[in-house]
């Protein structure tokens, strides 16, 4: 008599469909870092907001940064997804020593905007396992101000909000995801052109992101809700800013950061907290050089 019992090989394909349906389908991990990688299924909408605090340094002076970042992505299919990144609000505050003694000076308000497209090329799922490479294009749109003055007269181009000119981003973003971790990786460029004669330096950056389930160890009956360790590391090399033509000598250089966090990852939301700390700079001149950059935030995603 003939078996009406599922083959293995049927049990374990269908296994694997399910697998590609149900993980971009529910909040997950990803990484917190970086926001090319995160998963976002077809037809939904995906929110992150972030607070980072940034601080930076050198010899003579400091820069003391408060970033709140939105980041708005859409499912346009199972492959295409659309992304808006900006730090819709910036506040830096700079001391630092001059001919007139130690001074202060701040600036705030809305940076540049990323519009990025991402397309996955190439997938491959298999039972609790999803393989996912896709390239990423987009532009940096300069919404925000280059302007900004104070009592001492307009405040240094580096430290201005926007950058004035719009630029361009590529790059390509690797995932691999089990039920127990996932690793994400990305490559990416970033240039923008000249404004009043100031062009900020390229940026090249590698990013891998390693997050794994600590607890529950074991899949239960309910409601899931996860915490993940997350491990991730950041190398960054920046061109010299160049102005009317010339490069200028305090500006660049090569970073490489490790960044350890949390991960609290519910059915809708997901609570998140990292911080960058660096543990190589070779920095060109005396451009400043980070003391730590501190991430802290949510994501959840509608239809």
């Amino acid at each position: 008599m003939q078996s009406i019992t599922p083959s293995r090989h049927r049990v374990t394909r269908r296994l694997a469909g399910l697998m590609a349906c149900l993980l971009p389908a529910v909040a997950a991990a990803a990484p917190i870092t970086f926001n090319t990688a995160l998963p976002v299924a077809k037809g939904q909408w995906l929110l992150r907001e972030q607070y980072i605090q940034r601080y930076r340094h050198d010899d003579a002076a400091n820069v003391h940064a408060d970033v709140l970042g939105n980041v708005l992505a859409y499912g346009v299919t199972s492959k295409l997804t659309l992304f808006a990144i900006a730090p819709w609000y910036l506040d830096k505050t700079l001391n630092a020593t001059t001919p007139m003694g130690r001074v202060q000076r701040t600036d705030s308000g809305l940076g540049d905007t990323q519009l990025l497209a991402r397309y996955t090329v190439f997938e491959d799922d298999g039972p609790g396992t999803s393989l996912r490479v896709a390239p990423i294009v987009g532009v940096v749109a300069p919404t925000g101000n280059t302007h900004a003055a104070d009592r001492f007269g307009r405040l240094p181009r580096p430290f201005q909000n926007g950058t004035g000119a719009w630029g361009g981003v590529a790059g390509v973003i690797t995932t691999y995801q089990t039920l127990a971790w996932e690793f994400d990786a990305d490559a990416t460029y970033q240039a923008t052109g000249t404004h009043d004669g100031y062009r900020a330096g390229a940026m090249s950056q590698l990013d891998g992101s390693f997050q794994y389930r600590l607890w529950p160890r074991q899949l239960g009956a309910g409601v899931p809700r996860f915490l993940y360790g997350v491990l991730e590391t950041n190398l960054v090399n920046t061109g010299r800013d160049r102005l009317n033509g010339l490069e200028v000598a305090d500006s660049g250089g090569t970073q490489w950061f490790v960044s350890p966090g949390l991960q609290l990852v519910t059915m809708n939301y997901v609570l998140e907290a990292a911080v960058q700390l660096p543990i190589m700079q070779d920095m060109n001149g005396h451009a400043l050089r980070d003391r730590y950059i501190f991430h802290i935030g949510f994501r959840t995603h509608f239809q």
